[in-house]
């Protein structure tokens, strides 16, 4: 019960900052930036406790006790080096932009019409990542039930109850409950890990012992083993849908558009991205002390629902430690959770309502804006809510499966138009046609193909995007070099 009490007085401290948060937001341009105002301590924060989130604590940190690093190439590789490819190649160009969402590039770049449908695509991955974070919260809350000895309390309705706290306090102070909360919970999230991580090497029998017994046991190969193609694809494609997918998103841009000025902008990504990779490195070793500790815990991966499997650090936590390291350890895997959760219903929620709504209802002012906002949020985390209620994957492949969509239909475009001046607007709709067409196809009838259907996607997307823009009769060289942006 003091366990309870100590989660529950954390996710009230968490709603009252909503509600100061909210104080400051007098529109919607404060809604979804924070008035472009973050200084680098904040931005930092804020990009690196969006990205740490559930399924790096959880089922990354499983997947690495039970496979080891070979199974997880996206994350944290891919995603790091995703935030340092934003951070040296695309922040400069989208700070000086002055723009709300990514969905407003597309617009300037391209028309209207690939500002709409590339803001869906966008939109629709995040219905994944969102039900990550969701799953999480119902999996910790659901742990802290069995903990007490209430066995009726299940994963699902553990994910309605976390749903209700996350959507109430983004709906209240948007981008500025985001920025508070991420700077708490970041601290959270740090101490609260090495604190765990000191207490579960000391009860392995030291860093050395641990960090031995995972290299004995093979879990410290990055790549897969030479010769075996098969692998080595699954490989790639895990590693490029979280290095170059996760380019393309909302949640990205914002935070760089939130920045004070260019150069927070791009130093608060690239910090945020190389801590990020250095300190995934931490549940992983905690997950594995774990293993070491009671080789037991490698049962739960026999389990038919996926989603137990990352019960694994939770559970061994939860049997092995005092209470004050179950405290200190669930402070830091709530802030981790619910850092990430907001934001992945914020930037959504952003893209839908400026860059999907707002084109068909030209006459919105900043305050029906911030009403809309609010009203698409509950309603995406509505759609979030059921999928994770219905979805037997575990985090980690809940976000790869995420991240494809904007891989095969956004990336191109963005990159592309922002780099070549040649690009043109019948060239970038040909280029998510062709993306998602044919990932969609290779999903369906390619499933024993060797190669990822979504890098045979990507190449559709940039092969259409080059071939259309080359034929194209209508391109204008001084139109388009006006919206190229780096120019």
């Amino acid at each position: 019960m003091g366990l309870i009490a100590a989660v529950l007085a954390y996710l009230s401290l968490t709603i009252a900052i909503g509600f100061i948060a909210a104080r400051r937001v007098g529109g919607a341009h404060d809604f979804m930036v924070a008035g472009r105002s973050l200084p680098l301590y904040m931005n930092f924060a804020c990009v690196f406790a969006t990205w740490f989130g559930a399924e790096t604590v959880l089922s990354v940190s499983a997947t690495f006790a039970g496979q080891g690093l070979r199974a997880i190439p996206g994350d944290p590789f891919g995603f790091s080096i995703c935030l340092v490819l934003v951070a040296l190649f695309f922040a400069r160009a989208f700070y000086r932009m002055d723009l709300l969402t990514i969905g407003d590039f597309y617009r300037k770049r391209y028309g209207r019409p690939i500002e709409v449908l590339t803001s869906v695509v966008i939109s629709a991955s995040y219905l994944g990542w969102a039900a990550a974070q969701l799953t999480a919260l119902g999996l910790v809350i659901s742990v802290l039930g069995k903990g007490i000895g209430y066995q009726a309390l299940t994963i699902n309705h553990g994910i309605v109850i976390g749903f209700t706290i996350v959507a109430f306090y983004t709906v209240m102070g948007g981008m500025w409950s985001v920025a508070l909360t991420d700077m708490i919970q970041t601290f959270v999230i740090i101490i609260g890990l090495i604190v765990v991580s000191i207490y579960m090497a000391g009860a392995a029998g030291g860093v050395s012992v641990v960090i031995e017994s995972a290299r004995e046991s093979g879990r410290l190969q990055i790549f897969p083993d030479w010769g075996r193609s098969a692998e080595w694809w699954i490989y790639a494609g895990g590693f490029l849908t979280a290095a170059l997918g996760s380019i393309p998103q909302q949640d990205v841009f914002q935070r760089v558009t939130s920045a004070k000025d260019e150069r927070t902008a791009m130093t608060g990504t690239l910090l945020g991205g190389l801590f990020y990779c250095l300190f995934a490195f931490v549940p992983m070793f905690i997950a594995y002390a774990a293993v070491v500790i009671d080789p037991n815990h490698l049962e739960q991966f026999n389990s038919e629902d996926l989603r137990e499997v990352q019960r694994t650090l939770p559970t061994a936590v939860m049997q092995s430690t005092p209470f004050w390291v179950q405290t200190v350890f669930l402070g830091a895997l709530v802030s981790a959770i619910l850092s990430t959760a907001s934001g992945t219903l914020l930037a959504p929620s952003s893209l839908i309502v400026e860059n999907v709504i707002r084109p068909f209802r030209p006459e919105l002012d900043d305050k029906r804006m911030l009403r809309w906002l609010r009203m698409v949020l509950l309603m995406f985390g509505g759609l979030a809510l059921h999928q994770a209620l219905t979805s037997n994957d575990t985090m980690y492949e809940m976000i790869q499966q995420a991240y494809s969509v904007p891989l095969v239909g956004a990336l191109v475009p963005l990159a592309v138009g922002l780099y070549w001046k040649r690009a043109t607007n019948a060239g970038a709709m040909a280029s998510i046609v062709s993306g998602v067409v044919t990932w969609l196809a290779c999903e369906h009838w390619l499933t024993d193909f060797v190669v990822p259907s979504q890098l045979i996607g990507l190449a559709a997307s940039l092969f259409a995007m080059v071939i259309v823009s080359l034929m194209d009769s209508s391109y204008q060289p001084d139109a388009t070099s006006r919206t190229t942006t780096h120019q």
